[in-house]
This record gives structure tokens, sequence and C-alpha cells, in this order.
């Protein structure tokens, strides 16, 4: 269980009054943490189930221009006022920055429910059955079962000795479940702080199918196909531009925008938003500073409108704050954190069927990249790649490498599904539709 408002406010009193007493007034005190519990299997088998819980505190001074940030997972008398005099001490060693802000004012926040009393109650009883289920989909398809099942409760305050006072519980659940054959395999994941919002079971047989389809998988030569991403692998893909949809990586000339703001890059089709209150998203309604986050349209109808900025970055830029800061000091600024991609009115099955030749992808991995001003990443196929001919899977593919500009594949998009919460592995969770894109760029096949 979380630490309540309350419990939260009475260790933010210890803080301010240790900082008094050494004659600094301004500090911040953010609070996390929760509970974890997990639990894993692997060759038809449960084989672990761990949970964990705890708190962590992280404390900021600032005094004469001066800042510093000490953290402690003890949040007792006597660790927190050791934690505050360390930073007051570490922070008067410290030569002044003559561009360090004052905390933040206090401001009125908007709350969100995300904290789900189902989910917070799963025990490991609850998961084990899920499990098991699921295990016996994968077996009655004489495969293998691997995945994780986990929900978390946690919480993310933050209290400055200017009043701010913000407070944000949540509870999130996640399965994903890889199927296994002799020469192919199939995976399914969903996350939501509703664990009552997604099936393990039909994931379970989602990955099952996908690892039979794609059995005694064909080789085909790389090149440029038309390519249907669902969306775990547009996600995967396409989260790797968001962080520089951020002011400070566009003043260090290190944003491919720079020089792009307010011009068509993307498919007049591309609508992307930053909105942390859209209901299939997560996370706190507030920054690392307390300052409310604020919807942004970071494209619209192909062009790169708005940015993120955080306190800092909004003074030099003559702008207000949009609430997508990370705590003080950083490096890096800020970025949007909870993506939504607008999507069509197209379903899967009709992106296929539209399809005379094509590769459908379910999930992409080990991305890297290698051009960060054309944004062109490379990576790999996994776990259900397969060949679409006359607008039917016809059976499943080696795996390929690819070198893809994401500017280019949001340029070539053809249609879309509705967008839906999607989880993938390289990217943080997000709101994106399926896409059809045509010329995505294979370059070799793999060897599995």
């Amino acid at each position: 269980m979380s630490l309540d408002r309350k419990q939260c406010r009475a260790v933010f009193s210890v803080v301010e009054r240790a900082a008094r007493a050494r004659g600094v007034p301004d500090v911040e005190l953010i609070i996390g943490g929760g509970s974890e519990a997990l639990t894993r299997f692997a060759n038809n088998t449960i084989h672990q189930n761990v949970s964990e819980r705890g708190h962590h505190a992280s404390i900021r001074v600032l005094t004469n221009q001066r800042t510093a940030r000490v953290s402690t997972n003890r949040l007792d008398y006597d660790s927190i006022t050791a934690a505050v005099d360390q930073a007051i001490e570490i922070a008067r060693s410290l030569d002044a920055d003559p561009e360090l802000l004052p905390l933040v004012d206090a401001s009125e926040i908007e709350q969100s429910n995300r904290h789900v009393p189902t989910t917070a109650s799963s025990t490991p009883e609850d998961r084990a059955r899920k499990v098991a289920e699921a295990i016996h989909i994968v077996e009655s398809h004489s495969q293998i079962a691997a995945g994780i099942y986990s929900v978390e409760d946690s919480l993310e305050a933050l209290f400055n000795s200017r009043g701010v006072d913000c407070y944000h519980t949540e509870t999130l659940s996640r399965f994903s479940i890889t199927a296994m054959a002799a020469d192919s395999s199939g995976w399914a994941k969903a996350a939501a702080p509703d664990i009552e919002l997604f099936d393990p079971i039909q994931l379970a047989r989602i990955a099952a199918r996908k690892a039979q389809q794609s059995a005694n998988p064909r080789e085909i030569e790389p090149g440029r196909y038309t390519v249907i991403l669902e969306p775990a692998a547009v996600l995967d893909l396409v989260g790797q531009i968001f962080g520089d949809f951020s002011a400070t990586a566009l003043t260090d000339q290190r944003s491919f925008l720079n020089d792009r703001l307010g011009e068509l890059l993307f498919s007049p089709t591309i609508h992307i938003e930053d909105d942390v209150r859209h209901p299939l998203q997560c996370g706190a309604p507030f920054d690392g500073e307390g300052v409310p986050r604020r919807k942004l349209t970071l494209v619209e109808s192909g062009v790169p409108r708005e940015v993120a900025y955080c306190r800092s970055a909004a003074l030099k830029a003559g702008v207000d704050p949009t609430g997508h800061g990370y705590p003080i000091p950083n490096e890096s600024g800020e970025s949007p954190g909870n993506i939504v991609i607008r999507g069509g009115n197209q379903t899967l099955e009709q992106l296929i069927a539209s399809t005379e030749r094509g590769v459908l992808v379910t999930r992409l991995w080990y991305i890297r990249e290698v051009d960060p001003y054309e944004k062109i990443m490379t990576g790999m196929t996994r776990d259900g790649t397969f060949l679409i001919e006359r607008g039917e899977i016809v059976g499943g593919l080696r795996n390929f490498r690819f070198n893809q500009s994401v500017i280019e594949l949001l340029r070539n998009v053809e249609a879309m599904t509705k967008e839906e919460r999607a989880s993938g592995e390289e990217a943080f969770d997000m709101v994106v539709p399926a896409m059809k894109v045509h010329d995505f760029n294979f370059t070799e096949v793999t060897r599995f």
C-alpha cells in the first residue's frame, strides 16, 4: 500500500523544519514508490513470484543560487534530517548558478483517477490461475510459453516550501507472453491501470496463433516493402523520436526538429498529441517541479507544432512552461511522456485485405539510432513476421533487419486502425494505431 497524502505531508514537515534549522527556507520533496508484485513463467511453468514494497524520498534544497539533491529510501526522522543536512552541505560547496530558478509556486492541478482497487488487490493466487490457463492454451498447440504477469500500486508526490502540494497514486498491471515452437514464435502484451481491461487468456491465444501461423518460415529477399506494423511495432519505432520534442533539445541543436518546426514533415493524416488526461493514458498530472501538465499538439496534419518546455527553457523562450520538466538538476530538460497518435477507421483485417503484397510485423526489437537528424533507426522484427499476398496472410517469414527513417515512415503512412493503448519493449506505453506503410526498408534477413 502506498503512503497517503497525510503521511507524505508529515515527511515534508520534517524536511522543512530540518532545513530551516540550518537557515535554508527553500526546500522540495519528491516521494515515490509503493508496491510491485511479479509472477514470471518459462518452459510452461511458473518459476518465480516476487514482491517488493518501499518508498524513496528525494530532497532538494536551494540556497544562495545553489541547489543540491539527496535521496534516501528511509523515511524515519533521523534519515530524513540526515539527508537534508547532506543536501545543504553539498549545495554550499557548489558555485553559484545565476540561471537557477526559484522553486515553483503552487497552482491548481486537475487530478486524474488512475488507482483501481481491483488491480491493487490482485494476489499471487489470482495471477497464478490466469498464468496456468495461458500456459494451457500454449501447451495445447505443442508450444512453450514464457512471460510475466505483474501488478503495481504506486505513488508520486511533490511538495515544496512555496505551497506546492501534489499527490498522485495509480495502479498498473502488465501481462506479456511469448509462445515458442520449433522454428517460430508468437508474442502478445498488454498493460493498463485496470487489470480487467485486458484478458491474459486472449493474449495467450494471440501468441499461440502467431507461432502456429509462422511455422516453417520462408525467406524472401530484403528490400522495400509495404508493411503493416501492429501497434506494439509502431510504438517501439515511432517512440524513438519523442525525446526530440523538447525545447532544450532544440536549443542544444540535437533535435531532428531543428529548422523543421511548422513544416509539412509527415503525412497529413498524422496527428500526435501529448495528453496525460486521455482515458487510456497513465501518469501524474504534474511534472518533476510540480508544474501542471498541459496537453500538447505535437503534430497537426503532418506538421510539427508544439514542443515541451520545462521552466528554465520556457523562461528563455518567453513562453509558459508546459509541465513536462524533469526534477532539478538534470541535463535533459523535458520531454512529452503521454503520447497519443490518432488513428483511422480501418481494422487490422482491412489493412491486410487491402495489401496486394507486403509484410505484417508483430513487433520490433534491438532498435538503435543510426542517424539522429533523419531519425534513421535499425533493428529487427521478432515473434510473428508474415507474408501477405493478394490480401491474405500466406505464411511466416524469416525475420528481417531494417534501416528505416521514422520521418519517412510517417510520411509514407497509407492507412491506420483506431488507436489503442499498446505496450512494447523499446519505448514507454503509448496510445497508437496499427499502420500500413509503403517502402519500408528491410536491409537483410536474419538467421532466425
